[in-house]
């Protein structure tokens, strides 16, 4: 039964609707149940991943993070520039810092796979802090805006982190900026790339 591609599909309607319920019951936010829910369903034996399943969940995130960078406002991002800055930093260096200091000293991984963990678990999710602060109202208050702004620092932080610490700088990457400098010179009128 669990090859049958409607059976997962209706468990994980299911699934979805119960966390509606269960968020009008208890006054928590329908993302945090959905996650947890979520997490139940996708360690179930019942269900598993299936291409279509794959499409929906990369869909909703990309358009769940779309709203809620459309939602960050430049001049709300210029007023708070040096709180949503100094919040940002914070949240993204503390976990950092934490997860590569147990990862390294207690757990005992290599250094990159530490630096590794600390990326990965002082992101921020755009999409999730979004949807709760939609669903709540907070989105509409200068709280809210302030909150969206450093999560954007935050996520903003994780890309940099990434850049730096994994990107492989030589000598290549500056020839192969240089070809592509080159070629859209060549490719625009001067008028236009100056």
């Amino acid at each position: 039964m669990s090859e049958n591609l409607w059976f997962i599909a209706a468990i994980w309607m299911a699934l979805a609707l119960s966390a509606s319920l269960i968020s009008i019951r208890t006054g928590l936010a329908v993302a945090l149940v959905e996650i947890v829910l979520g997490v139940i369903g996708g360690n179930s034996h019942l269900l598993y991943s299936t291409a279509w399943s794959d499409f929906l969940a990369s869909l909703g995130s990309v358009l769940l993070t779309f709203l809620a960078g459309a939602e960050i406002e430049p001049a709300v991002f210029r007023r708070h520039l040096w709180p949503s800055l100094l919040i940002g930093c914070a949240s993204f260096m503390a976990p950092f810092a934490g997860a590569c200091a147990f990862t390294l000293l207690i757990s005992h991984w290599s250094w990159r796979a530490s630096e590794l963990a600390g990326i990965a678990l002082s992101t921020t999710s755009v999409a999730v802090v979004y949807a709760v602060m939609v669903e709540t109202g907070l989105n509409r208050r200068e709280i809210g805006k302030l909150i969206l702004a450093a999560c954007f620092v935050t996520d903003l932080g994780t890309v940099l982190a990434l850049g730096l610490l994994f990107a492989g700088f030589s000598l290549w990457m500056l020839a192969l900026d240089h070809q592509d400098q080159k070629r859209d010179k060549e490719s625009f009128p001067l008028s236009l790339c100056g």
